[in-house]
């Protein structure tokens, strides 16, 4: 395993590149070399290169090529009048703290490539020469972008095609220029988490969107804020698809801008929109297709648990045929909850909405406490103890054991999903599955909250408990089972 070091401003490609004081000079030295597995290469911070970085080959899943940075000061910048970063057929890469600026084409560009993490990488302004985007992979396998900024991109921010297992976690993409542009396109792919971005299309010069998922299956869109465009979330022909607790905002332009749009391009089923803020735009959630389209099915679409405010439209549209409901969400007075067309026999259940005059309310966030999935400790007040589980796998296998020892998800998240019926359970205990997302970080700590008005008023033996069936999904796949949760109330703690 060899680390090379490369310096625009000191270094030599005569030089032997494996220390400091002798780096390489250039990106085309580094790709006459062949690289090896657990391989890295890293860039003086302050360097520029004005060269396309074209990575050949392949490092292993323990092994990964990396390619960073090193030094003091700005990260290392490419330019290129080709793509910043491009790669055929190599796998297990990881590329970081790095800067690509102005490139003609993509910034980062894979094509059949597996098991990629982009991290902690600024991509400002690329597709010049071709509105390529920012960072573009297609026929490739577990690809993993985070932490990292794209704007003023000519094309899509991020694109994506044909992949299986895509996670864009905790990034900002901001202005996707072009008509044709969005700042996230996912085509045709599968296990798909998009979770903890800021997705901005403000100021975007010709603005289309801001995430569009075209077919695609198994996909998991949460905690995002999504604003501007002209719609937020297009989804389309999906199969298995949750989108929750993101924030949508500013889609405007065109008389059907809207929050969340389904039924084109193919069949959709089972889709679960709930916990979103919908807000400052025109419609909210819409089922349509064009007339023309294909009789396309459109089949168990919940879409629950979520708030609409300041929409010129309704909340709800359907005008070609789906199953589901629309249920348990709020809605701000002067914002009309459903458009449901009269020739829909098959339409959505309508029950047990709510209008409010603010939604303040509605939002205000309750305490939260964060119990530990271990024994109970004398501290802190309230504590759960979860354990002992049985989860049935997705091939009818079953184990027995720690849910966070069998169920660990790469990153490091679990989600807990379809809870009882109940909002509020008894003795004060919430826990809302249908109604919202519990999350289990990987020390195994999870929230829930209390309602102190309905605690009980004796001991009941130190604890409450609440019986409830959960999913998992880890964003590659998805298990279901039952089990008791006890917490254990320190009342004089926990009331004083």
């Amino acid at each position: 395993m060899t680390i090379y070091y490369v310096n625009s401003a000191t270094g030599s490609d005569r030089n032997s590149g494996t220390n400091q004081t002798s780096a390489f000079a250039t990106l085309s030295k580094v790709e006459s070399l062949k690289l090896k597995p657990g391989d890295s290469v890293l860039l003086a911070k302050g360097s520029v290169f004005n060269e396309q970085f074209d990575i050949k080959y392949s490092g292993t899943d323990s092994a990964p090529i990396k390619i960073g940075s090193y030094g003091t000061g700005a990260a290392p910048v490419i330019h290129s009048g080709g793509d910043g970063i491009h790669s055929l057929y190599a796998s297990n890469i990881v590329v970081e703290n790095l800067k690509i600026s102005n490139s003609g084409g993509s910034a980062i560009s894979g094509g059949s490539v597996s098991n990629w993490t982009v991290r902690h990488v600024e991509v400002d302004k690329s597709g010049l020469s071709g509105e390529t985007g920012a960072m573009n992979f297609r026929n490739s396998k577990n690809i993993t972008i985070e932490n990292s900024t794209i704007s003023g991109a000519k094309g899509d921010g991020v694109w994506i095609d044909k992949v299986e297992g895509f996670k864009l976690l905790n990034n900002t993409v901001t202005n996707s220029h072009g008509a044709k542009a969005d700042a996230v396109q996912v085509n045709d792919s599968s296990n798909i988490l998009i979770r903890g971005n800021h997705l901005d299309q403000t100021n975007a010069d010709s603005p289309k969107g801001v995430l569009v998922l075209i077919r695609p299956e198994n996909a998991v869109v949460e905690n995002n804020t999504l604003s501007g465009g002209g719609f937020g979330i297009s989804a389309q022909a999906g199969k298995n698809v949750a989108i929750r607790d993101n924030d949508i905002s500013e889609f405007h332009g065109y008389s059907w801008s809207f929050a969340v749009g389904l039924g084109d391009e193919g069949n959709t089923r089972d889709y679960d929109i709930a916990g979103n803020h919908i807000h400052d735009g025109a419609w909210g959630v819409v089922i349509t297709a064009p007339a023309d389209a294909p009789s396309y099915t459109r089949t168990n679409i919940k879409v629950h648990d979520n708030v609409f405010d300041d929409l010129s439209q309704s909340a709800l549209k359907v005008d070609r045929p789906a199953s589901g409901s629309f249920s348990n969400n709020t809605i701000e007075s002067g914002t009309n909850a459903t458009n449901i067309s009269p020739s829909i026999v098959d339409a959505h259940t309508v029950s047990n909405n709510h209008t409010v005059a603010n939604v303040e309310t509605a939002l205000a966030s309750p305490v939260v406490t964060t119990a530990a999935v271990t024994e109970a400790p004398a501290d802190p007040a309230v504590v759960a103890v979860h354990d002992n589980l049985k989860i049935i796998t997705d091939t009818g296998d079953a184990h027995r054991g720690n849910l966070l020892e069998n169920d660990t998800s790469d990153n490091g998240t679990l989600v807990l999903r379809r809870f009882g019926d109940e909002g509020v359970g008894k003795d004060g205990l919430t826990l809302t599955g249908d109604y919202g997302v519990i999350h289990v970080d990987p020390e195994g700590n999870y929230a829930y909250t209390l309602d102190e008005t309905k605690l009980p008023t004796n001991d009941h033996d130190g604890h409450v408990s609440e019986t409830f069936s959960y999913g998992i999904d880890d964003g590659n796949s998805y298990h279901s089972d039952g089990d008791t949760l006890t917490v254990y109330l320190h009342m004089d703690s926990l009331l004083s």
